[in-house]
């Protein structure tokens, strides 16, 4: 079997299993978000906090509530990472400087997981399995918890209630993130992934000793970073590393947990609102871009221009050769979709056109089918824009879901959809106006598509690296660090702002003149706005970079 059809086959059974997971993991988390009664373990829960999980909060408390949680994380963190030689299980590593505990603190609590340092060489057990992995879940939760409550202001009329963020977050963790880690995990225990505090060294061993020490759960972490929760790795190699991601099954695995929670969320925003219609609609865009993506970045690398390539029909530099070229392909597409980050080939040593794919799958804002939870509201941001743009075109009050889009939605949609692309752009040229770009290891565009490939990941809360840049240092480590922190926060703000507006709104209900929004001409407005935007925004630094170097 030709390389070409084995990853045909290989993309159209992920396909088929995500199709399937689609509807009864969606229902699932649907039940969990929407569900009334409490566990006995959650119940404790709330009496530990003072939370009552009956109160319901307004958009402005529950913003506070995501903003403290994620604050009082964020301070944990950076003194469990600042403290680590004092602490137990530090296999006798030193704290982190100032610089890059703060950098691991906002990569980890924004879901970003951007790692400027060897996870094996530099954390030991504690910090990593109580700092780390727990942020891990939490901050994936608290994506999933703010798109919930975007669709409850969608869904609800003439109340400020959009639940409570407390039960969310727990819920969440509980009875989603935490099974499906599980079951991951075991998975990937039976294909051979170490599960054990193995694979670290200590200080003594990195001076040149030969003792090997134990270095972390290495199965479990593996599960939490494939849930697309998590693109930092215990190795440095990532998912190439064969402790990590043994063989091709298990790389098959990873991807279809990278693309399980994200797809499942247009389903729960169907159910939420009433017409299951509206889900598959959102579903159909996030599919459109996702396929395009997989076929883009599979065709530059098997095509590859230059000589080496063409004598051996591919671009196998930085590739796994356990995986091959369109594995890894895909493998690259799905992570840079979702807001995983993990990575099994080096970015890098892509082809100039393949590695801009993955550039620009952030670019889009990760929407297809995006970060979990940040994903769905990303798109539905989008989706507001597409039906301002539509009502322009015909004369009428644009309407989305029986909600008027007046100037106050269209302005937290707007600049909801400004901040990121201002937050790269902004910390792009910083970099390439000081002498902080010398940490370039190569000239020309491709220099300059590492330097943009680093703010982008950082402000879309990616984590993946294109590499060939040095990154850990104060001013690397500082910068990224508040591209992360804005490039989360300040978007849930504009998200939740919405979701109180539209909560408030007495429905509106629909004529003749109002747009169907889960017809094929709504799904390709958004496709066509979500490219456009994209295309004007970031087009003039795609050329000085990646296009550049590709023509």
């Amino acid at each position: 079997m030709s390389t070409t059809i084995a990853g045909v086959f290989f993309v159209l059974s992920l396909v088929l299993f995500v199709a399937l997971a689609y509807r009864y993991f969606g229902d699932y988390v649907y039940r969990v978000v929407t569900g009334t009664r409490h566990s006995a373990v959650e119940r404790l829960l709330y009496r530990l906090v003072g939370v009552n999980p009956a109160g319901e909060q307004s958009w402005p408390v529950y913003a506070r509530s995501v903003f403290a949680f994620s604050l009082l994380s964020l301070l944990f963190l950076y003194g469990f990472t600042r403290l680590q030689s004092k602490l137990p299980l530090s296999l006798g590593f030193p704290g982190m400087s100032p610089h890059q505990g703060w950098n691991t603190a906002a990569s980890f609590v924004t879901n970003t997981n951007w790692q400027s340092y060897a996870g094996e060489s530099t954390l030991g057990h504690l910090v990593q399995m109580s700092g780390l992995a727990v942020q891990n879940f939490v901050s994936a939760a608290v994506g999933i918890a703010v798109s919930v409550a975007l669709v409850r202001g969608f869904a609800r009329s003439r109340t400020q209630a959009l639940g409570n963020f407390w039960v969310d977050l727990t819920r969440i963790t509980l009875r989603v993130l935490l099974p499906v880690a599980i079951v991951g995990a075991i998975v990937l225990i039976a294909g051979g992934v170490v599960q054990n505090l193995s694979g670290g060294t200590d200080v003594n061993t990195l001076a040149g000793a030969t003792q090997h020490i134990p270095g972390g759960p290495v199965a479990s972490q593996e599960a939490i970073k494939e849930l697309g929760t998590n693109g930092g790795g215990f190795y440095n190699a990532n998912s190439a590393h064969p402790f990590e991601n043994p063989t091709p099954w298990t790389n098959w695995i990873e991807i279809f947990l990278i693309l399980l929670i994200p797809f499942a969320m247009p389903r729960v925003f169907g159910r939420m609102v009433g017409d299951k219609r509206q889900g598959h609609a959102i579903l159909a865009v996030m599919a459109i871009l996702a396929v395009a993506s997989v076929i883009l970045v599979n065709t530059f690398e098997l095509l590859a221009n230059g000589t080496v390539p063409h004598a051996v029909n591919a671009a196998f530099e930085g590739k796994e050769v356990r995986f091959g070229i369109s594995d890894s392909a895909t493998f690259g597409a799905a992570t840079t979709l979702t807001s995983t980050g993990a990575v099994n080939s080096f970015f890098d040593s892509y082809t100039a056109l393949g590695g801009m794919v993955p550039m620009v799958n952030m670019m889009l804002g990760e929407v297809a089918p995006g970060g979990v939870g940040s994903g769905l509201y990303g798109l539905l941001m989008l989706a507001i824009i597409t039906v301002f743009v539509a009502g322009l075109m015909v004369g009428r009050t644009p309407e989305y879901l029986g909600k008027k889009i007046s100037a106050r939605e269209i302005k937290f949609a707007s600049l909801y959809f400004l901040i990121t692309p201002a937050v790269v752009l902004i910390g792009m040229a910083t970099a390439m106006a000081t002498k902080n770009k010398d940490t370039m290891l190569n000239v020309g565009p491709h220099g300059f598509s590492e330097v943009l490939y680093a703010f982008t990941s950082a402000a879309n809360n990616n984590g993946s690296a294109f590499a060939g840049i040095t990154v850990n240092d104060q001013w690397w480590d500082t910068a990224t660090g508040l591209c992360m922190v804005v490039g989360r926060f300040l978007p849930m703000v504009f998200v939740l702002a919405l979701a109180g507006s539209l909560a408030r709104q007495r429905p509106v209900p629909a004529s003749a003149g109002t747009l169907p929004t889960h017809r094929p001409l709504f799904i390709g407005l958004v496709v066509g706005v979500v490219i456009i935007l994209i295309a004007l925004t970031f087009l003039p630094v795609l050329a000085l970079g990646p296009l550049a170097e590709g023509l």
